[in-house]
């Protein structure tokens, strides 16, 4: 009878779980800050702002978004700072590249290629946090 071993993952460096947490403070703080605008900020402000689609779009869709992005920025947070079901860190940048995935080719249709420099940081920083946390440096749940 042959036994296998389980194959044993390493913790990852400090370093990396670091970097992870340096990528979901900055994912978070870029969503709340666009969730604050579009959920604060009358529609006619927006437009002001370079969110030029927001007049032409339904205000309960803007604030939609602001609500999504909203719920997108506290769960990359904080179920991995509190470590209750951290899984749902990865499932929050999971849904924020969702948005982006929407976002960039509205934002093409509509002749708006100035913005996609700022949907692919978005892109990127949900990636890294995505593949991070659930792959290189998951957060174990609360014992």
């Amino acid at each position: 009878m042959t036994t296998t071993a389980t194959p044993t993952i390493a913790p990852a460096s400090r370093g990396w779980n670091s970097a992870i947490w340096i990528g979901q403070v900055a994912l978070a703080g870029l969503y709340l800050m666009a969730a604050w605008m579009k959920g604060t900020m009358p529609i006619a402000d927006l437009a002001t702002m370079g969110l030029s689609w927001a007049t032409s779009a339904p205000e309960w869709l803007v604030r939609g978004i602001a609500l999504v992005e909203l719920l997108g920025a506290v769960g990359v947070i904080l179920p991995a700072a509190t470590r209750i079901m951290p899984k749902l860190t990865v499932w929050a940048a999971a849904g924020l590249l969702a948005i982006q995935a929407l976002a960039i080719p509205f934002h093409m249709i509509r002749g708006e290629f100035g913005v996609l420099g700022f949907n692919l940081v978005y892109v990127v920083l949900a990636v890294f946090v995505l593949w991070g946390r659930a792959r290189k440096a998951p957060i174990a749940p609360r014992a």
